[in-house]
């Protein structure tokens, strides 16, 4: 007798709990994902280079060399920032010359930011010892996570954050 109701229960529990994370407003089936805002983001750039100059324990004389750095990785953050929230609120064009144009710019203006970047962060970086050197490598995520990158599985260029196992391609849209 306890056995069919105790089975009955479990099936019940598994059911409602099944039912329930379904409606979830961050399940995959409609619910809208979090977007960070502009201020998420500048603050978590903001981290971001604390953790890096906190993880460098920098000399005195490597010291000297981290405000270039650092307003280079500011300014490159804004662009980032702004070009994001840009994108966020420009509907999405069907013209395909249109999405080849905003591409090109985008890929012009971030091709610049990045070679302030790298002029901002080289003497730094050569002022750094070895194993500051693999520090800054890891910790250093401006140029990393969600940046422009080699896929694994062919070497080809990609642009964009992993979604769901696969690369995004370059150009691909987000939905």
């Amino acid at each position: 007798m306890w056995k069919p109701i105790t089975v009955g229960m479990a099936v019940l529990t598994i059911a409602s709990v099944s039912l329930v994370y379904a409606q979830q407003p961050g399940s995959r089936q409609g619910g809208q994902r979090w977007q960070p805002s502009a201020e998420d983001l500048q603050a978590f750039g903001e981290a971001r280079l604390a953790a890096l100059k906190a993880g460098l324990m920098l000399t005195p004389d490597q010291a000297r060399n981290w405000p270039a750095f650092e307003q280079a990785a500011r300014d490159f953050a804004k662009q980032r920032i702004a070009h994001r929230m840009t994108m966020r609120s420009t509907p999405r064009s069907d013209d395909p010359v249109d999405r080849l144009r905003r591409r090109a710019t985008t890929m012009s203006d971030i091709g610049a930011g990045l070679k302030k970047l790298a002029d901002g962060a080289e003497p730094l970086y050569k002022s750094l010892d070895e194993n500051q050197k693999r520090r800054f490598a890891t910790l250093n995520r401006l140029t990393r996570s969600g940046q422009f990158r080699t896929r694994e599985n062919d070497g080809s260029l990609g642009w964009g954050s992993r979604r769901e196992g696969r690369p995004e391609r370059f150009g691909e849209e987000r939905q």
